[in-house]
């Protein structure tokens, strides 16, 4: 399965027809994606659709692994068809309003703007009982799915090449450093001769000349972050190489070489001369990273 982004649309539009509709009817399927952490499906549908909501559901769970899913399903009947009144809820809301208007001595009467806004005032005939919707809906939700994916995919093949673009400006940068690193050595090498000149002049114990030899020599080579940010990056490529579904596994490792760079800015920290192009660089993997990882959110 390829990359696939967590960002797309797609709709489809379909009509129910059967013995038990008086008209037509129309129906338009919307699926909405964004990204997300986890699966979180939405879904907008007509009341009395439970049964065909567990069905979509079951099937996006079977389509997606991420994101957060908008579907919205709505319903367009023939003009002849029309709307109903609920005649029983209006006659009960006029009731209710005038025994009002009597109790209070009020001189006034219904508004009907306000009585047909009332929820459930105005309505249409009821879905078909034999299925007719559902099994048309699912049907052609299939294909809203692979409309959805394609799409999906279509984004990831271009994350896909702008995160390959980043590996390669971070390994570039990651030789470059390496160049560098006799510089960054010699560098220390210097500041601990000055320290010991510096410790040796005064009263101080032999030991105490070793602890400080021995931290700054743990201190002055990054050949170390430079062999993890190496591995790490292969590992990032072999993953993009696998596809399906890593963008958690991106992420983790994209972390992991943030805390590399970090360490290796440390490290280098204080340095001046040749070893300040070090810094340089490291920020410059930092900044990759950053925009590799604003990519990674929206990989499944």
């Amino acid at each position: 399965m390829p990359i696939r982004s967590m960002t797309g649309y797609a709709q489809v539009r379909g009509q129910v027809t059967g013995e038990s509709l008086d008209g037509q009817l129309a129906f338009t399927l919307s699926l909405k994606s964004v990204n997300h952490r986890f699966l979180d499906l939405h879904f907008r549908l007509p009341s009395d659709s439970d049964a065909l909501e567990m069905k979509l559901r079951r099937l996006l769970k079977e389509k997606l692994a991420r994101g957060h899913i908008e579907v919205t399903l709505s319903l367009d009947r023939s003009a002849s068809e029309g709307l109903g009144l609920n005649r029983q809820l209006v006659a009960n809301y006029i009731t209710a309003f005038r025994s009002a208007a009597a109790e209070f001595s009020l001189a006034t009467d219904p508004d009907l703007n306000v009585i047909l806004r009332i929820p459930g005032a105005l309505e249409t005939a009821a879905l078909p009982s034999n299925g007719a919707l559902e099994t048309d809906v699912l049907s052609r939700a299939e294909e809203a799915l692979d409309r959805l994916n394609h799409m999906r995919e279509e984004e990831g093949r271009t994350i896909d090449h702008e995160l390959r673009e980043r590996m390669a400006h971070i390994r570039k940068a990651s030789e470059d450093i390496e160049k560098h690193r006799r510089a960054v050595l010699q560098t220390y090498a210097e500041k601990l001769k000055s320290r010991l000149q510096e410790l040796i002049g005064s009263q101080i114990d032999p030991e105490r000349v070793l602890q400080e030899a021995a931290l700054l020599v743990d201190r002055s080579d990054i050949q170390e972050e430079l062999v993890r940010l190496h591995t790490h990056v292969k590992h990032f490529l072999g993953l993009l190489d696998q596809a399906g579904e890593i963008g958690k596994k991106l992420d983790f490792l994209l972390q992991e070489m943030n805390r590399e760079a970090n360490t290796l800015l440390s490290k280098t920290s204080g340095l001046a001369g040749e070893a300040l192009q070090v810094t340089e660089l490291g920020l410059a993997i930092k900044g990759e990273i950053e925009k590799a990882r604003e990519q990674v959110q929206n990989i499944e």
